[in-house]
């Protein structure tokens, strides 16, 4: 009997910069050169170095590490960051994309007291769209809770497949802290789904952001599912590192985040969706 031949999809993996945090971006393109992973997303914060295009072009090419996406500064930590005006920095997001060949760029919905942006969000992010060959990926969020309070932080929704978007970016981490089903959410989005941030959690209030494969959310079957779907996106590991207790350990972690994507990644050619 033929063994199933196996095919792994054309999705590149890539280290999200602010899985270094506290380390600065500069440390991100070292880890993932040193690691083998295929790109990196650049979350634009308040390290001056994620703000500027020559120096994350002399990092990219120093390292021969690729800028396969950029993070539009959406935090509450970044709300000065490349304007206090949210359609400025997604327009110098966008440029930045340009500039450096980023195919994406990953974008929160508005926060509920951005009022004016939040009214002409969809309709904005069609328009900017169509300006541009990068894709606007709009990425889930979840409510925020504190005891047994929810408040909804996010307009339209932080669950982003009740609007009209032409690409998503589903983010695992994001789905357990909104207490939802990561499965169903991808299937909602179909084939607009552009971009993972694959992390794992517990169903915690707090966004964990665990290595893939130490919680509760279906890291490995949805890998799998992109493993069959031919999924040609990007897959960026976005996990947190804080806690680490050495660069030895942070690496370590970051290692086994891109192990375990790479294995699962991996499908047998005669292997069926569900």
């Amino acid at each position: 009997m033929t063994e199933p031949v196996v095919r792994i999809p054309d999705a590149k993996v890539a280290l999200s910069t602010a899985s270094v945090y506290p380390e600065s971006t500069a440390t991100a393109f070292e880890i993932a050169a040193r690691l083998g992973y295929d790109g990196v997303e650049v979350m634009v914060w308040t390290d001056p170095v994620s703000q500027d295009i020559d120096a994350l072009r002399r990092l990219s090419d120093y390292h021969r590490v690729p800028i396969l996406a950029v993070h539009a500064p959406c935090l509450l930590i970044t709300q000065r960051v490349w304007s206090t005006d949210p359609w400025v920095k997604l327009q110098r997001a966008r440029a930045a994309a340009e500039k450096l060949g980023a195919s994406t760029v990953v974008v929160h919905p508005p926060f509920r007291w951005q009022r004016s942006y939040a009214r002409e969000f969809v309709r904005g992010i069609w328009r900017m769209a169509d300006e541009t060959d990068v894709r606007f990926a709009v990425e889930n969020m979840y409510p925020w809770r504190y005891r047994d309070r929810e408040m909804l932080a996010y307009s339209p929704d932080w669950d982003v497949t009740k609007d009209d978007y032409r690409h998503f970016t589903v983010d695992l981490s994001h789905t357990s802290t909104a207490r939802t089903d990561a499965l169903q959410m991808v299937d909602r989005m179909g084939d607009r789904l552009a971009h993972i941030h694959l992390a794992d959690g517990n169903g915690s209030a707090k966004d964990e952001h665990l290595v893939p494969g130490r919680g509760k959310q279906p890291c490995a079957e949805l890998l799998e599912r992109l493993a069959v779907s031919g999924f040609d996106g990007h897959v960026v590991i976005e996990v947190n590192t804080r806690r680490a207790m050495s660069a030895a350990e942070r690496e370590a972690d970051l290692a086994e985040a891109l192990a375990f994507t790479r294995l699962h990644l991996a499908s047998p050619t005669g292997a069926r969706r569900p």
